[in-house]
């Protein structure tokens, strides 16, 4: 096994070569989680590795609940499946919750004013259903407790750690918040023991292959409770040796390399953001300007990084402006042209790219 492969691999588990999943609420649940701070980038995210996906039919299947948002696994926003979220905010939740616990300390609201400001929140969408974070301001405001838009997103995202709230349908393309018991009335619980086999199993399941210290860095989770996971699938993954490390997978590697071969991806992409010890395998030729992280969104080719790619949409076309890193042949050119294409069709745009 060598590098160009293991990315090849990654592609096809991940869907962006390969069948598509058949709706983008199985392409969350088979990647697990979706890193899904920029909801209208991230949704490229979810729709470019499902079947037939366009920007509307996110939006309904979004609203409808079948694809939650809420801070999870990481220190941002994800989206989760109703029947996972449970389980993954108690697993990953405790790590979390210090840092906006610490943030909010260095804003001069305790403890006691955190508890007192969640459930005006949580009493308020309770009362009224799901409202923007500038509702939920008014409402805090309305109790005396003073606010700005920096202390509302960490209460918010407080209550979201704490199982309380999550995403409820855009408004007027604004986000709103609900109860996380009304969108997922259903949602599972595990015990840790289970939920840490569960995670092992469907992250290398969805991203594989990868280390163990992506799954870390991924969920937010110790070594030790890594390993402790993986020891109980372990017979139901695969591994292999390369450049010291072992790397784990629970889908067979891809016989051919597939189509398409270019793709256009956000910096959050769980193609990128889904893996961190192991994440130069996307850019053996260290394209990514000295191996500082990409600012902007990326190009690929064949799996590995070939440039920047900044997304400028107005009303009838979307443009892509292509900095990229190599010369790039003919086949290459077209391949791109191609993913523009489908991309734009996803946002019901014209597409238009630029290269330089």
């Amino acid at each position: 096994m060598t590098r160009h492969p293991i990315a090849d691999w990654r592609l096809h588990t991940q869907h962006l070569t390969g069948p598509p999943a058949a709706t983008e609420a199985d392409v969350v649940g088979d990647l697990l989680g979706v890193q899904a701070e920029n909801h209208a980038q991230a949704s490229w995210a979810v729709g470019s590795r499902a079947r037939s996906a366009t920007s509307s039919s996110f939006a309904a299947a979004f609203d409808a609940g079948t694809i939650l948002r809420t801070h999870v696994l990481r220190s941002t926003w994800h989206f989760v499946r109703p029947d996972d979220i449970r389980w993954l905010l108690d697993l990953t939740g405790p790590r979390i919750r210090p840092a906006f616990r610490t943030q909010l300390r260095a804003l001069d609201r305790d403890a006691a004013a955190l508890d007192r400001a969640t459930g005006i929140v949580v009493d308020a969408i309770a009362q009224d259903g799901p409202l923007t974070r500038a509702r939920l301001g008014d409402r805090l405001r309305d109790h005396g407790s003073a606010v700005d838009g920096q202390r509302l997103m960490l209460i918010a995202a407080h209550a979201e750690l704490a199982g309380l709230i999550c995403s409820g349908p855009l408004a007027d393309d604004a986000h709103t918040y609900a109860l996380l018991a009304d969108r997922a009335p259903h949602a599972r619980r595990l015990e840790r023991p289970e939920a840490l086999a569960e995670i092992a199993l469907r992250y290398f399941r969805g991203h594989g292959p990868a280390t163990e210290r992506d799954l870390a860095y991924w969920a937010t989770l110790t070594l030790g409770d890594v390993r402790a996971g993986l020891a109980m699938v372990a017979d139901q993954l695969e591994s292999f040796e390369l450049d010291g490390r072992t790397f784990w997978s629970g889908t067979p590697k891809p016989r051919r390399r597939a189509r398409p071969r270019a793709h256009l991806l956000q910096i959050f992409d769980e193609y990128y953001r889904g893996y961190q010890d192991s994440r130069s395998l996307m850019d053996v030729d260290g394209l990514t300007d000295g191996g500082r992280e990409p600012s902007t969104g990326m190009v690929l080719l064949d799996g590995q990084y070939a440039g920047k790619l900044r997304r400028t949409v107005n009303r009838s076309t979307v443009a892509f402006d292509l900095d990229l890193g190599r010369p790039i042949t003919d086949d290459e050119r077209t391949d791109l042209d191609t993913e523009a294409a489908r991309y734009g069709r996803f946002l019901g745009l014209e597409s238009r790219v630029r290269r330089r």
